[in-house]
């Protein structure tokens, strides 16, 4: 079990057991690891230490419990404290405001759920997002959404400010923090990177509820496109994932460990299996192969969503945004993950002109980072991994029906072409 799964699951013991007493020794024991060790993984994933989430997470629940018509003193009891007084303190002292105000401003909504596993969809207005761009003195600024070119799919996540800003929203402050010292430390070598643009007060992020805000500046530069990808491209976008590695190795490891390895063989196997109807013949020989190349994949912190519209190129300069998603991780994933990307969003147009820009980008990373032979010998399986992990995800999610479809038809596809994805 990799170490966001396992925080995860502490995560849900803790959302369903919030009324009854929790300790960090009892979640550590659940785990299976050192207290000292489980303190310092959950503040990783999070951003909080794991009482002080614990008890956020109460305070947002006693506070919603009242808005639905229950007392301040049932409200406090039931979640664990002595008194409304000792509920008031902790409530102020937290969020910077008294229960009273923060019921007043609407603002007690019901706890959203936290997943670290799952990418995170949320709603926030544009009049909520424009009393947040107070903090910045960009209330005024147009509000624009996001939405994502190919599939015209609505950015949950985040929104255009103007022209020259975007405000990112999440509930995950582990996520956020992440973000910024990636996007910090790159900037400090000298790539493009979307670095917080502190409020009036001087903060990177701002806190409302259980949500966190904060503004980068629009790069300068273009999005690469996957639909106009011309000669030369691929060998491109390989070379800067391979600078972006040689970049992200010179940093301390300030996110968590996934194991891609068991994700695959515990969850999206499983469903990818059902989805595509793939023999039992096919699944124990790919699980077989992968798990005996996998241990000896070199590993460190990866991009973990290196799609063409997250590389901006301009003159000559290039960055990666969204850094949401970084992990430590097998650094072959990430070009196994931009090929096909770029293959998910032309499927069925080009399907074997694809197989070049895959190579394109494979033979640009190793002109960088000079691969393994268990790299080299891994990549396939990579590609699949990846797929596997897609099809599972996207068949939980009713909206993506039509993403589901042509995940399932691409993954097919790629399996007939494994040997030629072999030949790089």
């Amino acid at each position: 079990m990799d170490n966001r799964t396992m925080i995860q699951k502490s995560l849900d013991y803790i959302e369903d057991n919030l009324q009854a007493e929790i300790t960090a020794a009892e979640l550590a024991d659940m785990a299976h690891i050192s207290l000292f060790h489980y303190y310092r993984l959950f503040q990783q994933a999070t951003g909080l230490p794991v009482m002080q989430y614990i008890q956020r997470r109460r305070l947002l629940h006693g506070v919603y419990a009242m808005k639905q018509g229950s007392s301040k003193i049932d409200a406090a009891l039931a979640y664990g404290f002595d008194t409304y007084a000792g509920f008031y303190k902790a409530f102020c002292r937290e969020f910077g405001a008294t229960p009273s105000d923060f019921l007043k401003s609407s603002r007690a909504k019901r706890p959203y759920r936290i997943d670290i596993t799952k990418e995170e969809h949320m709603t926030v207005t544009h009049k909520k997002a424009a009393r947040i761009l107070q903090n910045w003195n960009l209330s005024e600024a147009v509000i624009t959404d996001i939405y994502y070119e190919g599939t015209g799919n609505k950015n949950d996540s985040a929104c255009y400010v103007g022209e020259d800003y975007v405000l990112k929203y999440t509930a995950n402050l582990g996520k956020l923090k992440k973000h910024i010292e990636v996007s910090k430390a790159l900037q400090s070598i000298g790539l493009l990177a979307a670095t917080p643009v502190p409020t009036v007060d001087g903060a990177e992020y701002l806190c409302e509820g259980e949500m966190y805000f904060y503004l980068t500046r629009s790069l300068a530069g273009k999005q690469m496109d996957s639909h106009r990808f011309g000669q030369g491209d691929g060998r491109f976008v390989g070379e800067i994932l391979g600078q972006l590695h040689l970049a992200l190795a010179k940093i301390e490891d300030c996110v968590s460990e996934a194991d891609l390895l068991a994700t695959v063989k515990d969850w999206a196997l499983p469903k990818a299996k059902h989805a595509l109807n793939l023999s039992d013949g096919f699944c124990k020989d790919y699980l077989d192969t992968f798990a005996e190349l996998y241990p000896d994949l070199p590993r460190q912190i990866i991009h973990r969503d290196p799609n063409p519209g997250n590389i901006i190129c301009a003159e000559d300069q290039w960055g990666f945004i969204d850094f949401e998603l970084a992990e430590r991780n097998a650094r072959i994933y990430d070009p196994c993950y931009a090929a096909t990307a770029v293959l998910s969003e032309t499927f069925g147009q080009d399907n074997a002109g694809w197989l070049e820009i895959y190579r394109d980008i494979i033979c640009g990373y190793d002109s960088v980072t000079h691969l393994t032979d268990a790299e080299r010998k891994a990549i396939p399986y990579i590609i699949l991994a990846n797929q596997f992990v897609c099809v599972a995800w996207f068949a939980e999610q009713d909206k993506y029906a039509e993403i589901f479809e042509t995940n399932k038809r691409m993954t097919a596809w790629l399996i007939e072409k494994m040997e030629e994805l072999k030949d790089i």
